[in-house]
């Protein structure tokens, strides 16, 4: 009896808890959507992702789709990768992978490691542009480069996958441009 008693506190524990968080999270969303209306392109890009996953609030691609692009519009790279994933696969939007690439290039020239990936798995496939091993390579050296954890280690291995399928005046031709856009990238 003492065992039910005490799992029933742990299940109402939790439950107070859970609605705590839940209001900790609706308020949240309720100040970021006042800054999101402001132009603050981080809220923004957060109110999209709050619609995207359906936290907080319901599930909306539209919603997601049109906050994700304030935040694009004014330069926020994560919502620049977002909108590029979005027409990559095709969730929330129209499936268009030159508007997929032209996105993840957005997020990519500005680092976004994993834009800096996406962009070399399109040139790898030829999707939104003809195939080209010489940019995926350069794309997904750059991205392994800057990696951090399982992300390295996977950009790694897609990288060196892309090696086989090379001459190594390709290869070469590849690390050139990697470096010529580091030091540019730098330069800034």
């Amino acid at each position: 009896m003492l065992t039910l008693r005490r799992s029933a506190v742990g299940v109402l524990a939790v439950l107070l808890m859970s609605g705590v968080a839940w209001a900790q999270i609706v308020a949240d969303i309720a100040a970021h959507r006042v800054q999101a209306n402001a132009g603050n392109a981080y809220s923004q890009w957060l109110l999209g992702y709050y619609y995207r996953t359906g936290r907080g609030v319901p599930q909306d691609d539209a919603q997601a789709m049109a906050w994700y692009r304030k935040a694009a519009d004014q330069g926020y790279a994560a919502a620049q990768f977002n909108l590029g994933n979005a027409y990559d696969t095709g969730q929330g939007v129209p499936q268009d992978y030159a508007e997929a690439l032209r996105w993840y290039r957005l997020a990519a020239n500005q680092g976004h490691v994993v834009g800096l990936n996406n962009l070399g798995v399109m040139y790898s496939h030829g999707r939104g542009v003809p195939q080209d091993y010489v940019e995926a390579h350069k794309w997904a050296n750059l991205a392994a480069s800057r990696a951090t954890g399982d992300d390295r280690e996977n950009f790694t291995e897609f990288r060196d996958d892309l090696v086989k399928l090379m001459t190594p005046t390709q290869l070469a031709d590849a690390q050139r441009l990697a470096r010529e856009w580091v030091e540019a990238f730098d330069a800034r």
